[in-house]
């Protein structure tokens, strides 16, 4: 089985054990011991410290490398396919969907411009698709963590992993302060030892909104990575899936609904007409990303 799809395995069984640690949560008639199996493919975590740097340095380090990776995706096309289902008790089959194709590309300008490709009849009855969940999938499922999101979270070093033929270093991230309005990640990440990269993500969109009437609900979810031309990694696969639970209020019914979404990020291609990717006044649109050694976040725009 190739690395990737591998890798793509063991993270669909490790969310698979974290929907289930979540169901625990909401019902508390879960097996306990459902949550202690060990994922394929994952070695056992080494809690001891990182050898020649830090765990503050490998932060910084790897947080100046998503800055680069953050920068240059947004000088890729690519093709993005959404499909939330929920599923039926009953049969285990969806009983409802929502389905999207876009292709992520350039106008004639320069400008980011969406193209939908495909977008069949939404049959999604138990629930809707809002705002924050379209927020999520264009920023939150995609995750990355730049130099300049480092201030807003706790970060801390829980140790070492092998995930396949991948040394990692595997970090807790969580929000300092849930500010009204906007949404974070929390849960694991894991960074490649060598690359200084995000290789794989597991955790949560918060907050939820719980009241009553207004829920808006998201499962947990694993995002991993695959490397594009040699030097970036981006997030390639999204899966999330857990049992929401909402309370109902203003006429809606009390119901539990079984969810699962998946995101695919395809065909990703440079795209070099009218732009580069400039990182601290250097262009590194078709070289290896450069040593920083003042750790300091890209242009934010591309230049023309």
């Amino acid at each position: 089985m190739p690395l990737l799809s591998r890798i793509r395995a063991s993270a669909e069984l490790l969310l698979s054990l974290l929907a289930v640690g979540f169901f625990v949560v909401a019902t508390a008639t879960a097996p306990r011991a459902a949550m202690a199996q060990e994922p394929a493919g994952f070695g056992p975590l080494d809690p001891s410290p990182p050898k020649d740097l830090t765990p503050q340095q490998i932060i910084t380090k790897f947080a100046a490398r998503e800055s680069v990776f953050d920068v240059a995706r947004q000088n890729y096309t690519f093709r993005q396919t959404v499909k939330v289902d929920t599923i039926s008790d009953d049969t285990n089959k969806p009983d409802g969907e929502y389905m999207q194709v876009t292709d992520i590309l350039f106008d004639s300008n320069g400008k980011r411009d969406e193209h939908v490709v495909f977008a069949p009849q939404n049959t999604l009855e138990r629930v809707m698709m809002s705002p924050a969940d379209f927020q999520d999938i264009e920023h939150r499922l995609p995750f990355v963590l730049t130099t300049a999101d480092l201030p807003q979270y706790d970060i801390t070093y829980l140790g070492r992993q092998h995930i396949d033929e991948i040394d990692t270093y595997v970090f807790d991230a969580k929000p300092k302060v849930l500010e009204k309005g906007k949404r974070y990640f929390q849960g694991k990440v894991w960074v490649d030892q060598q690359d200084f990269q995000i290789v794989l993500v597991n955790g949560r969109s918060v907050p939820d909104d719980k009241r009553k009437g207004h829920e808006d609900l998201s499962p947990p979810y694993t995002t991993y990575y695959q490397q594009v031309d040699g030097k970036y990694w981006f997030p390639t696969y999204t899966k999330a899936e857990g049992t929401l639970h909402f309370d109902g209020g203003n006429g809606y019914l009390s119901q539990d609904v079984h969810l699962r979404t998946v995101v695919k990020y395809t065909d990703y291609k440079q795209f070099h007409a009218t732009s580069r990717i400039i990182y601290n006044g250097q262009d590194i649109t078709d070289n290896k990303v450069p040593e920083d050694k003042n750790q300091q976040p890209p242009s934010p725009a591309p230049s023309k």
